[in-house]
């Protein structure tokens, strides 16, 4: 038994920083669970340490891979925060994600958000009870984007619209999406 705990404390002490990620994401999760928010007291720790931690370990390369795999995080998910899809501490949280695991491992964390994610709300939308209201929530939504074009005017619009919409805890899909993603290639073991 001892020698199972050593080897596993081992490979955790390998992988470390994949198991502060994981920490990081389920007290982020938990709070957005609760809160519908990801406070900046997680995030901006968050992107800075992977930033610190990139540059002492693999020196200037390493701070170029942190910043690539913070910008492809909030890149991606800044698009939907500009039409108030969700929320600036989900998209700092992917940004964190991505100065740890650096953007060749971000990208498929956010395409296993996207999916996770539209699960997620078309499953608690169907629980609710309201398709109806959000399908033509989401058709008039994607008229806006098409016609509108200006990202100042769909943010108003969209921060008009937010009250009657049934907002989703991202913190909780990109939690899944990033820990499943560990899990997948091993890299939590």
């Amino acid at each position: 038994m001892s020698e199972l705990l050593t080897a596993y404390g081992a490979v955790v002490a390998e992988h470390w920083t994949v198991w502060l990620v994981t920490v990081v994401l389920i007290v982020a999760a938990v709070i957005d669970g609760f809160e519908l928010r990801v406070p900046n007291w997680i995030t901006f720790p968050f992107i800075i340490g992977g930033w610190i931690y990139s540059t002492a370990a693999f020196g200037w390369e390493g701070l170029g891979w942190s910043l690539a795999g913070t910008a492809l995080g909030m890149s991606v998910l800044m698009a939907f925060y500009a039409i108030g899809g969700m929320g600036a501490g989900d998209v700092k949280l992917m940004g964190g994600v991505g100065a740890w695991i650096y953007w060749t491992n971000t990208y498929y964390c956010i395409l296993g958000f996207a999916v996770i994610g539209a699960v997620l709300a078309i499953a608690m939308v169907l629980v609710r009870g309201k398709w109806q209201h959000h399908y033509n929530q989401f058709w008039k939504l994607a008229r806006e984007i098409t016609t509108v074009r200006d990202p100042e005017k769909l943010s108003a619009i969209a921060a008009e619209r937010k009250p009657t919409m049934m907002l989703l805890p991202y913190g909780i899909p990109i939690a899944i999406a990033t820990i499943g993603y560990f899990l997948w290639t091993g890299m939590l073991v």
